[in-house]
């Protein structure tokens, strides 16, 4: 009985740990969520999705997984040089929302968790501070 009430305590535990996000994540992604819908979605969509061949992509984006920096930049300083999300090559100008690195730190956090990204790390704001030019 020790046995089986030890693993339904720890089974319950890990589910737990695998269903619930980082309360600090999630406040951070109910801000970022705001700041999504005053900024970005205009261009990316309200999903997302972006207009293909115009502004790329946020959901489901290879591009911010494996360039997490250049992401951060791009938000932090806007973009103009061509990139290649999802296989399509994008060469559109973004320019700086004019972001504080917390706001930057937000969306982002927003951004790698919605839409089928998903990012083992929160990006904080000193994350953000250390990206330069």
């Amino acid at each position: 009985m020790k046995i089986f009430l030890t693993s339904y305590i720890l089974a319950v535990i890990g589910l737990s740990l695998y269903f619930f996000q980082d309360p600090a994540l999630e406040a951070s992604m109910q801000r970022g969520n705001e700041i999504y819908a005053d900024f970005c979605v205009t261009c990316h969509l309200e999903a997302g999705e972006g207009v293909v061949s115009t502004f790329p992509p946020l959901a489901k984006s290879d591009y911010l997984l494996q360039n997490r920096a250049a992401s951060i930049r791009g938000v932090k300083f806007g973009q103009q040089a061509e990139i290649v999300v999802n296989g399509v090559t994008y060469n559109s100008a973004m320019p700086s929302p004019g972001l504080e690195d917390d706001e930057i730190a937000d969306v982002m956090n927003y951004i790698l968790n919605s839409w089928g990204n998903t990012s083992d790390k929160i990006v904080t704001v000193e994350e953000v501070e250390a990206i330069q030019k």
